[in-house]
């Protein structure tokens, strides 16, 4: 079994867009419905990989073809709405730091919301032995060197590493980087991979 516990962020330890959180950046946006979301995501990879907020947006507007009314209300209401956690899921990231596991954070983040949400978080993220944030070292999962510079920075080779992400197609970017990793479901599924 691998020793090395690296989680990733969204969908695991942190919450995703509620509806109420969508529903304000499409009215912002002033573009309604799945266009409006193709564009938001088609987009992204970049933004993950350290490009700066008003490019994105621009991009964004280019592809849905208009123009964005207020582009900064806009990102203001797109870093609030990435801000919220899963408690269970910060409980767990503590008892296993308390158990002296070794501690890795590997997550698609834009660089203006990480001292946000580390202003927010920084106690529990403060027990990760790593983190590894996808804007500060230019690539994206599931692009194999984020695990790669993840694993080294853990100071082991990625067959030491299991790691957890609710998207399959990172988990299977993981394996294929050798790591052990698992579609992530709940806090009582982490237990019972990890007590295994």
């Amino acid at each position: 079994m691998a020793n090395v516990i690296v989680f990733d962020l969204y969908g695991v330890i942190a919450r995703t867009q509620t509806g109420a959180a969508k529903r304000r950046l499409e009215t912002l946006a002033g573009v309604t419905g799945p266009s409006f979301w193709e564009a938001y995501w088609g987009c992204r990879p970049a933004y993950d990989a350290g490009q700066p907020s008003q490019d994105y947006w621009a991009a964004v507007a280019a592809r849905l073809g208009t123009t964005i009314p207020d582009v900064q209300a806009l990102n203001e209401a797109d870093l609030d709405s990435w801000t919220e956690v899963d408690d269970e899921m910060v409980g767990l990231v503590v008892e296993l730091a308390d158990q002296g596991r070794p501690l890795g954070l590997l997550s698609n983040i834009i660089s203006e919301l990480v001292p946000r949400f580390e202003a927010r978080h920084g106690a529990w993220l403060g027990r990760f032995d790593v983190l590894t944030y996808s804007c500060d070292i230019g690539v994206a999962k599931p692009d194999p060197r984020a695990y790669e510079i993840c694993a080294e920075r853990m100071g082991v080779p990625p067959a030491d590493v299991i790691f957890f992400d609710d998207t399959e197609g990172n988990v299977v970017a993981a394996r294929e980087a050798g790591m052990t990793a698992e579609v992530f479901t709940s806090p009582a599924q982490v237990r019972e991979i990890l007590a295994a």
